[in-house]
């Protein structure tokens, strides 16, 4: 089990582990389902909102700008929108991901 992993006060066999803190206000929340070579848009894009991605299962790979950060399991990257972006699966499975719009 990930060391960064923790039993809550007042809990009794529940881990837990702190993806984000506060921060903007939150838009929208999706549940994405990357199919192996899935992942997009094609062309990398912003926008005027930020994009806190948190991957479930599988890994993600998020292309910003020149650049770019895998994401693992249990793991989150917040993209902010004035940066050229775009994310996909970097697996050969399926790719499981929580995709949350934040604006500033």
């Amino acid at each position: 089990m990930n060391k960064d992993f923790k039993t809550p006060p007042g809990h009794v066999n529940f881990l837990a582990k702190r993806l984000f803190g506060a921060g903007g206000t939150i838009v929208d929340g999706a549940v994405a389902y990357l199919a192996p070579g899935g992942g997009g848009p094609v062309e990398m894009h912003t926008h005027a909102t930020d994009h806190l991605f948190i991957v479930v299962s599988g890994e993600a790979r998020v292309l910003l700008g020149d650049g770019e950060v895998i994401v693992r399991a249990n793991e989150s990257c917040l993209v902010k929108g004035n940066v050229p972006h775009s994310v996909w699966n970097n697996t050969d499975g399926e790719t499981v991901m929580i995709g949350i719009t934040v604006a500033g």
